[in-house]
């Protein structure tokens, strides 16, 4: 007896108590540990459109909440076209007889002034119409000078009254034939005057109407061209503006003065540039079923070039609108949503609640939006995070959105 039971009574006791107080010190920090926990676990959700976030979530999420904010928004017309001139602006020189070019004077790229000469052509025809006019010319002095020999007969009465109105006709009729050949004379570009001094140019000069930039040469020496024959082309830009083709079911909303933001393709950057309506079309492209629509440059610019391909955005309207940013929205089965902020705790919990809401245009990160129910401009919703809010929601309801 005394070999199985070496300890007295007492002692053992106490050992037996002093076991259950380790055991007790042991896991008495494990429950404490727990207690925080608890108090971070989600509180169940008052309906499927409500969410709980703590305050350190709320933080590390970066959520923002605040309340509508009140801007000027557009509507806008996608319309895609070109930078132009106006055609007083665009030049194509041809011959207006046909010749051989003795030289060229300019190239593509180049700047010209108004009146300066692009080439020159020779060809005996030009030497056949001075020598036409000459003769036209002295043949006037000779039938004036017999028109008053007739008169002077006439008012002897000596002469055939038809041949005084004869000398009348053929008169009249020769002069006709100097003023055409002269006009000829002047459309080749040479001087009718200095004709009469009796120089003959043996070639002559294309001149450019107005001052720009060659966009075009298409002759060389040697060469032989017609009339219809386009040889030079120059192009001024001083007055570019945008044309633009825009859509049969988006003309009605174009006016004269609306303000343009365009980006010009194949620049490199993405920089906007901005003009202003001046002229809407009154006729359908029957093809493609648009109309032209052209606008001014604000301001003018120099580093842009006439055929120029831009993508245009016509800010067609605008009304004052309650806006949130980009960062506020999220969007779930074919809805827009945003989050308003219904109830928060003296520890920082949140409850956020999902209302459906209606967007319009945006504007520089900026949304327009018009909830489907009830919201006042007070009201506290998510600006920035909702893509958390909305992830923690799916969550709560097993993933399903």
């Amino acid at each position: 007896m005394n070999n199985l039971f070496p300890l007295s009574l007492p002692t053992f006791t106490t050992m037996l108590i002093g076991a259950a107080l380790v055991a007790t010190g042991c896991s008495s920090p494990k429950s404490e540990a727990a207690l925080p926990e608890a108090a971070e676990a989600p509180a169940p959700a008052a309906s499927p459109d409500e969410v709980q976030i703590s305050a350190a979530q709320q933080q590390a999420a970066g959520i923002e909440t605040g309340s509508f904010q009140w801007q000027n928004m557009t509507t806008e017309v996608q319309a895609n076209g070109s930078i132009e001139v106006p055609p007083q602006n665009r030049v194509s020189i041809s011959a207006m007889m046909g010749g051989y070019v003795l030289s060229v004077s300019t190239l593509p790229g180049q700047s010209v002034r108004a009146g300066a000469a692009v080439a020159v052509l020779r060809h005996p025809d030009y030497l056949k119409l001075q020598q036409d006019y000459l003769q036209s010319r002295a043949r006037v002095t000779f039938l004036k000078e017999e028109l008053a020999r007739q008169q002077v007969l006439d008012a002897e009465d000596v002469g055939a009254k038809r041949k005084l109105q004869q000398a009348r006709a053929d008169y009249a009729s020769e002069q006709a034939a100097e003023r055409a050949l002269a006009a000829q004379v002047k459309l080749l570009g040479l001087s009718v005057a200095r004709l009469n001094t009796g120089y003959i140019a043996s070639s002559v000069s294309l001149t450019t109407p107005i001052g720009g930039t060659v966009k075009a040469v298409n002759i060389n020496p040697g060469q032989y061209v017609n009339p219809q024959d386009v040889l030079v082309e120059i192009v001024n830009r001083d007055d570019l503006h945008l044309e633009l083709k825009v859509f049969e079911k988006d003309v009605a909303k174009v006016r004269v003065g609306q303000p343009i933001l365009f980006t010009v393709q194949n620049r490199g950057t993405n920089e906007e540039f901005k003009a202003r309506v001046f002229l809407v079309g009154k006729a359908f492209d029957d093809d493609a079923r648009t109309v032209s629509v052209h606008a001014h440059l604000e301001p003018e610019r120099t580093d842009l070039l006439p055929g120029q391909f831009v993508a245009a955005r016509i800010q067609t309207a605008g009304a004052r609108q309650r806006t949130l940013p980009e960062d506020a929205l999220v969007q779930a089965g074919g809805f827009s949503y945003a989050f308003v902020r219904t109830n928060q705790s003296a520890n920082g919990r949140a409850t956020f609640r999902r209302v459906k809401v209606r967007t319009g245009p945006s504007l520089a990160n900026a949304v327009a939006v018009t909830p489907l129910e009830p919201i006042p401009d007070t009201t506290q919703l998510v600006r920035h995070g909702a893509y958390f809010i909305s992830a923690e929601m799916g969550k709560g309801q097993g993933g399903d959105e």
